[in-house]
């Protein structure tokens, strides 16, 4: 007996399209961004729903500020939530956060939100300092002269020296004993 085996018809299906997602190019222009409503105690902070804004970010030693600057917006400039005067309770420090903002004559015609973390106060004064200024630029191209003069764009470097073998800190040798 011979085992035939019955071949049944194939059907070709055509083949679906599939769409991968497409990475959005990360471009310093400015965005639209919408957002949720909130509640009435948070709106005289907060910006309005659907507006545009230019977003920089700004480096001192360990400290990261991620600036939103919202143009042609009278208002404060908002650190982690909380106005810059109560984030920074230091006068010193206070200034040098706002200072981007006010030797450019710009504090009632635009607000920034800041998102800030990493270092001390005087660190992130100065991440902050440094994101809004970048921020302004691409606000208005014309302030970039003024800002590098007060040096306002300058990026400083100076870091913590990494600890060494055998040293107790970057150079800090450990004591002598003699006996």
């Amino acid at each position: 007996m011979i085992n035939e085996t019955v071949k049944k018809p194939v059907t070709i299906r055509p083949r679906r399209k599939v769409s991968l997602p497409t990475k959005r190019a990360a471009s310093p222009v400015a965005r639209t961004v919408r957002r949720p409503a909130r509640a009435a105690a948070e709106a005289d902070s907060t910006p309005p729903s659907r507006q545009t804004y230019y977003s920089a970010v700004g480096r001192r030693k360990e400290a990261v500020a991620r600036v939103r600057l919202y143009p042609y917006t009278a208002g404060d400039i908002i650190v982690n939530q909380k106005k810059v005067s109560n984030y920074f309770p230091y006068f010193e420090h206070l200034q040098k956060a706002e200072s981007a903002i006010t030797e450019t004559g710009l504090k009632d015609k635009v607000m920034a939100t800041v998102r800030v973390g990493g270092g001390g106060t005087q660190a992130q004064a100065e991440a902050v300092r440094l994101g809004i200024a970048r921020a302004l630029v691409q606000f208005d191209p014309n302030l970039k002269k003024s800002l590098r003069a007060l040096g306002f764009l300058t990026r400083d470097s100076r870091a913590k020296e990494r600890k060494k073998y055998g040293l107790k800190r970057a150079r800090r040798a450990p004591q002598f004993a003699k006996r």
